[in-house]
């Protein structure tokens, strides 16, 4: 009898300790199985599930893109504009090749690249709004397409920390979101800091012109133009703020009645009006023209005021006030950019490439 409680006795420890077998590997199968994603809320309120590692990532636009690039390029899927030949020297070769997918948002969009290319998340960041209903529909629309997470995150320049930090986060790149982002905190502290005092009757008024005519700009409180508000310059352009890609038309009788002291172009070779603005008799009675205040905007690889308005814009933070406040912001724009490409772009300048860079900038 004893000898048979005995035998009951290890046969219930045998099946005690398989089941604990069990129970513990399908314990941790679970937990291995739950590790591989994450949910998250993005800036629009989405809860989006993701990968927990991410080794590459895709964006609606070339804002994304350029955040990408300077934080954590090995992880870009693609690019979402088109590196020239001219752009080149100002990228680093070892992304020349990566292929070109559009944006995820516009009709130039290669899909299928996008799929194939296999990135983890889709980061849609732009200018507009992050919690209107349109941006959270295209967003839940590009995902349900595409079947790849789409995150909505804040590309407003105000939001450039919190943007940086979870971006880092996601990456994992902490360490290179906090150094981009000291450089960005320091960068827009001391120009504010500088230029806040400036008297209203020191303060530059400014005509921002966009497309081949220069008769297209950005109202006052334009993501486009927010730079301007930042150096405490005053927009000329008394117009309605436009959404989306921005690019209000105006005419040439509303420009002259505006009478801007400065006018920033797009440079020629870029699609804009620098040269016409120089030659037209329409322009030639303005201030800025009479004055030889016209300014190309520096533009390669990625201009330094606007389109994509993302982190190309705090060198331009740097130029736009040294340009407009000398006396109340002084900078040596040469080696100001010859930093700025070595630490967000990845790239090594001499002296003369800095030089070239500003050629009709005011430097």
């Amino acid at each position: 009898m004893n000898r048979l409680k005995s035998r009951v006795s290890l046969i219930a420890l045998a099946l005690v300790l398989v089941f604990s077998m069990f129970t513990g590997c399908s314990s941790k199968n679970n937990t291995a199985q739950q590790s591989t994603t994450n949910t998250v809320t993005d800036d629009a309120g989405r809860k989006v599930t993701i990968p927990s590692k991410i080794d590459k990532v895709y964006y609606t636009s070339p804002i994304g893109n350029i955040m990408v690039y300077c934080l954590a390029p090995d992880k870009m899927a693609g690019w979402a504009l088109k590196i020239t030949d001219k752009e080149k020297k100002y990228v680093d070769e070892k992304y020349w090749d990566l292929p070109y997918l559009g944006s995820g948002s516009s009709k130039d969009a290669d899909n299928e690249g996008i799929i194939k290319a296999k990135p983890g998340v889709i980061l849609y960041i732009g200018p507009d709004s992050v919690t209107s209903e349109a941006t959270k529909t295209a967003a839940d629309k590009m995902q349900e397409q595409l079947k790849i997470p789409v995150l909505v995150l804040d590309g407003k320049i105000k939001n450039t920390k919190k943007t940086l930090i979870f971006l880092g986060n996601l990456l994992d790149v902490e360490d290179r979101a906090k150094e981009l982002v000291t450089y960005c905190n320091k960068t827009m502290n001391d120009v504010v800091e500088k230029t806040k005092a400036i008297p209203d009757k020191e303060k530059v008024r400014v005509y921002y012109a966009e497309g081949p005519d220069g008769l297209a700009t950005e109202g006052k409180g334009s993501p486009h133009a927010a730079l301007l508000d930042i150096v405490n310059a005053v927009n000329v352009a008394n117009i309605e703020v436009k959404g989306g890609k921005g690019m209000s038309e105006v005419s040439i009788e509303q420009v002259l009645n505006w009478n801007p002291d400065v006018i920033l172009s797009w440079g020629t070779a870029r699609g804009g009006a620098y040269d016409k603005i120089l030659s037209s008799p329409e322009w030639k009675n303005i201030n800025a023209v009479k004055n030889n205040k016209v300014y190309e905007v520096p533009n390669v690889p990625f201009n330094w005021f606007d389109r994509p308005p993302s982190l190309n814009r705090y060198l331009g933070l740097k130029w736009l006030p040294a340009l407009m406040y000398p006396n109340y912001y002084k900078v040596d724009m040469v080696k100001e950019t010859k930093d700025f490409y070595n630490l967000f772009y990845h790239v090594n300048l001499t002296d003369e490439d800095a030089k070239a860079l500003l050629k009709n900038s005011g430097f």
